[in-house]
């Protein structure tokens, strides 16, 4: 039987592909966020600008694929990470308290199993690669084993958010080149500054609850002011990236496709409702488009040199 939870009070509903899912496994792809893919696509962005940026002619699609297959099992394994350490606090908010764990639908020792064999099948991607792509990507698993925990002591968890999910902005350049140079750096700080406005317009969705439990964010620190703000962050995001184009050498046309990714982020901060959490979704959603304009961007300013 189809298992579904009261409308616009859950993030987790049982329903469509999942639903006709083995009644075993459908818990684990909801916990791994398997019926929701935005999570996938932003931190699998990072990973195909930069090797488009660092390719001498067209990216390798076999890397592209890889990198696909890693960002979907990494991020599973983020959000088990994340729900077994937020398993007590998702369980006081609305939005949270069906995820599978604080419902009892997984266990926490069958969640750390499952986060394991996640782990494994990216440890399988990244075998795929070159030595230092191999440590470099390795070594963000620090980040991604922190990160859950930043919420409780500081206002400002977007910032490991952003260090984490744009971590491949280095080990896609890395697996081309086998090293990490400049333009790598400037995409992955450019990621830091775009993952802290668009998680900060998603916060907003959780402020009242977060008060209430005591889980910190930037839509608490920030409050009224996140929209001048959001100008700061996405400013910052254009300029990082147009510097990195250019250090990457590429040609005039990238600077005209950047133009159109920062027409895409003022519509953001244009249009969003910080006090309407639907409006929020909606707009943290939409960065799918922004990471798809930017690809364009890298392979235009590639291939018109």
């Amino acid at each position: 039987m189809e298992q579904t939870a009261p409308l616009n009070k859950t993030d987790i509903v049982y329903h469509g592909w999942i639903a006709r899912m083995p009644a075993l496994i459908r818990p684990y792809l909801i916990l791994m966020r398997a019926d929701r893919p935005i999570g996938t696509w932003l931190l699998l962005f990072p990973c195909w600008w930069t090797l488009t940026l660092a390719s001498p002619d067209l990216p390798n699609l076999y890397y592209a694929l890889l990198f696909a297959i890693g960002a979907f099992v990494m991020r599973g394994a983020g959000c088990v990470m994340n729900d077994l350490a937020d398993r007590d606090f998702d369980g006081q908010v609305a939005r949270t308290a069906t995820r599978p764990i604080p419902n009892g639908d997984v266990s926490p020792k069958q969640a750390i199993l499952f986060m394991g064999f996640l782990c494994l099948l990216g440890l399988g991607v990244v075998l795929q690669f070159n030595a230092f792509t191999l440590y470099l990507a390795t070594a963000s698993l620090l980040l991604v084993f922190i990160y859950p925990f930043c919420k409780r002591w500081t206002y400002w968890p977007q910032v490991v958010l952003g260090l984490t999910f744009n971590w491949g902005a280095l080990v896609g350049w890395s697996a081309v080149t086998g090293d990490v140079s400049a333009p790598a750096l400037c995409l992955y700080f450019a990621g830091l500054f775009w993952t802290l406005g668009y998680d900060t317009i998603y916060a907003h969705q959780d402020k009242e609850d977060d008060v209430l439990v005591g889980i910190k964010s930037t839509a608490l620190r920030l409050g009224h002011k996140t929209v001048p703000a959001l100008w700061l962050f996405y400013g910052l995001t254009i300029a990082l990236i147009g510097l990195g184009g250019f250090l990457a050498q590429t040609g005039s046309l990238f600077y005209l496709g950047l133009g159109l990714t920062a027409v895409h982020l003022i519509w953001q901060i244009i249009k969003v409702d910080i006090h309407d959490p639907q409006n929020c979704l909606m707009i943290f959603k939409s960065n799918k488009w922004f990471g798809w304009l930017l690809l364009a961007t890298c392979l235009i300013g590639k291939v018109t040199l």
